[in-house]
């Protein structure tokens, strides 16, 4: 009886200690999947074929919509004009002077060479606008912006030859508008055409085409 005693408390440690390996081999073996699990995520959210660019690339048509348009309307003449960009973020930065400098070009973007194409012959200020596919660069200046139309286009970056610039134009800019985190080209209809909207940070500037259309 003294020796079978002995033994059932003996016993008892022996499974409990056992237990309680048992309990730590599961939760390390939880831990690793759980490791192994967050690691196959980041693996399964990569892409192999193409990186997901910080700066998205984009684009606005004249009329505004105009593919939506097209879908409800067979009869729908040509668009007037497009723009296609890459979208950079300030990311903490402000545009002046973190990311532009007052008096150096910039090509209105990120990435690939912003892009104009213009589906018919229109006119900006006094001077007519071939249609044709341009490069978009400008020269910010504290209050007014160089926007450049040049003829070297599918290219990256900043790389223009201003021997092959095909216009310039002079537009006033304003700052104090309410901050936007992204880059934005866009349309804007006015009574005489269309404007193109150029905003960033607290900075708006206008590029006015004169199209004789209002939609």
């Amino acid at each position: 009886m003294t020796l079978i005693k002995w033994l059932i408390p003996c016993g008892l440690a022996i499974v409990l200690f056992s237990c309680g390996e048992r309990r730590q081999e599961k939760n390390a073996d939880l831990s690793a999947s759980t490791r192994d699990s967050a690691a196959t995520r980041g693996t399964e959210t990569a892409n192999n074929f193409a990186a997901v660019d910080v700066s998205p690339m984009d684009m606005s048509y004249f009329p505004v919509d105009y593919p939506k348009i097209r879908m409800t309307s067979s009869s729908e003449p040509p668009p007037l004009l497009r723009v296609v960009y890459s979208r950079p973020h300030l990311q903490g930065r402000r545009l002046f002077p973190d990311i532009l400098k007052h008096g150096e070009p910039w090509r209105l973007g990120a990435n690939e060479a912003t892009e104009l194409t213009v589906y018919k012959d229109l006119k900006i200020e006094s001077a007519t606008v071939k249609a044709g596919r341009y490069t978009l660069y400008c020269i910010p200046q504290l209050s007014r912006w160089t926007i450049v139309l040049n003829s070297n286009t599918d290219t990256w970056g900043l790389k223009q030859d201003s021997t092959l610039d095909v216009h310039r134009f002079d537009i006033p800019i304003s700052t104090g508008n309410p901050s936007l985190e992204y880059f934005t080209l866009v349309f804007e209809k006015t009574a005489k055409g269309a404007d193109l909207v150029i905003a960033w940070d607290d900075v708006i500037g206008r590029l006015p085409f004169l199209t004789g259309q209002n939609k």
